[in-house]
């Protein structure tokens, strides 16, 4: 038992008061041979205390050549796969017959491992410079415009500062990360010179060989902003710890109710100023609001160019027979005109555009989801079908026929017909109240396709025949 201080203390007085070790023992209640000890001890100075030594195993009274071998052998294997302190005593009462306890078992585990440990276990911590960013994405769940969902979020942190930036995408393609970017670009105005992400499949993954190999439109929006990507290794989480301590961060503060917002812009504007709002507390280390500092920071970034960068990967389909095409698991419909034919896809956040191959302009169709359709192309051809029947005559002339699609058609382009009226021998019933048409519809030249349109091959007779429409823009 360790005397206290104060007792050696007192030994220590009533020694140099001329008192016997007898009278010190009997007034203290020690031990003379304590009262001896501590007053003839010349140096109290502190020292550093002994490392404390585990307890003795009974696995080392005829067990330790059996055991010794098994965590060995571990260290070829993974280190999800190896022993245990559970899974060597399991082994050991079924094995050897091992009549000792589990605690035991513990402690010989713990003392080879701490014998046995390599020089490079254990983390350092890193510095990164002023203008370095860090990149990953999250997912939670949120209401999007009534629907609830699972919304992928982009954050952004600077490790520097510990300034932290989140945006609402619908995915994780490259289109999609540049955009997540740009907005955050510009909402900070300016660009980080360095930005580190892991093996995310919208912007690369680094090769068995060391090589890291970045997506065609990231390497241009790179290009585009002039900071310098960096990938890292698979599964290093902690050599982006920033970003991965943000993920959490966000998801605890910003998603807790869950979120509701019209649009992904909507929600990606209400957390940005949350998060300029959360930027106004003291920094973990420095004691100054974290936006002062992010600011300071801004003097090591990049100006962002002039031109804004458009986030549209670009690709080549190919048209069905109905004039479809599918674009990441979705149908676009171009129109009847287009079966067959390869046309060229901008595959943007929110819409979707094709082009012909010459074309100059093109119809756009946002959002993602099920087939588009195009119900002006169905106005357009029963008005043509009215005007060809025996009775269009003076009610036509006068405006008084209205160019509305009849139910026929709407069947008929529900099941990728082409937008023929199937009633032409009967003109359409007039509309009262229709003002009358200024400017007929006529098929001619466009931009984004030939200037002479087809016939329909299945008009049942040659009066009733028109041309199709014009590929137009939505």
């Amino acid at each position: 038992m360790t005397t206290p201080v104060c007792v050696r203390q007192r030994i220590r007085q009533l020694d140099r008061q001329g008192l016997s070790h007898r009278e010190i023992s009997r007034k203290l209640g020690v031990s003379r041979t304590t009262v001896v000890r501590y007053a003839n001890h010349g140096d109290y100075s502190p020292r550093p205390s002994n490392a404390a030594r585990p307890g003795r195993s009974l696995v080392d009274d005829g067990y330790a050549a059996v055991v010794d071998g098994w965590p060995a052998a571990d260290l070829r294997m993974p280190v999800k796969q190896r022993h245990t302190a559970t899974r060597v005593y399991e082994r050991l009462v079924a094995e050897c017959g091992f009549t000792g306890s589990y605690s035991s078992v513990q402690r010989w585990v713990k003392r080879w491992r701490r014998e046995h440990r390599m020089e490079s276990d254990g983390f350092a911590e890193l510095e990164w410079a002023p203008g370095s960013a860090q990149v990953d994405f999250g997912q939670a769940r949120a209401v999007i415009a009534g629907v609830e969902r699972v919304v992928h979020f982009l954050v952004v942190s600077f490790p520097y500062s510990n300034m932290r930036w989140v945006v609402a995408l619908p995915g994780e393609t490259s289109e999609r990360v540049c955009q997540g970017l740009l907005w955050i670009f510009e909402r900070m105005g300016m660009a980080p010179r360095v930005v580190v992400f892991d093996n995310a499949t919208g912007v690369g993954h680094r090769r068995p060989d060391g090589t890291a190999a970045r997506t065609r439109l990231f390497s241009l929006f790179c290009a585009h902003y002039g900071f310098e990507p960096r990938l890292r290794d698979p599964y290093s989480g902690h050599g982006k710890g920033s970003v991965e301590n943000a993920v959490g961060f966000v998801r605890r503060n910003l998603m807790v109710p869950m979120p509701s917002a019209e649009s992904f812009q909507t929600l990606t504007r209400v957390w940005l100023d949350e998060c300029e709002r959360v930027a106004g507390s003291d920094h973990y280390r420095h004691g100054v609001p974290v936006i002062e500092l992010f600011e300071a920071e801004k003097d090591h970034m990049l100006p962002l160019p002039g031109v804004r960068f458009d986030p549209c990967d670009w690709r080549s389909v190919k048209a069905d027979k109905t004039g479809a095409v599918t674009i990441d698991a979705n149908r676009y419909l171009a129109g009847p005109k287009w079966r067959s034919m390869r046309l060229q896809a901008g595959v943007r956040v929110f819409e979707i555009e094709l082009r012909a191959p010459t074309a100059k302009r093109s119809p756009r169709w946002r959002g993602f989801g099920a087939i588009r359709r195009k119900p002006r192309w169905i106005r357009r051809a029963c008005s043509r079908s009215s005007r060809e029947s025996p009775a269009y005559g003076a009610k036509a002339r006068s405006g008084t026929i209205s160019p509305k699609p009849c139910e026929s058609c709407s069947t008929a382009w529900t099941h990728a017909r082409a937008p023929i009226c199937s009633t032409t021998s009967e003109p359409l019933p007039p509309t009262a109240g229709s003002p009358p048409r200024s400017k007929r519809w006529k098929p001619s030249s466009t931009r984004d396709g030939p200037s002479t349109a087809r016939r329909s091959a299945h008009v049942p007779n040659a009066s009733s025949r028109v041309r199709e429409p014009k590929a137009g823009r939505i």
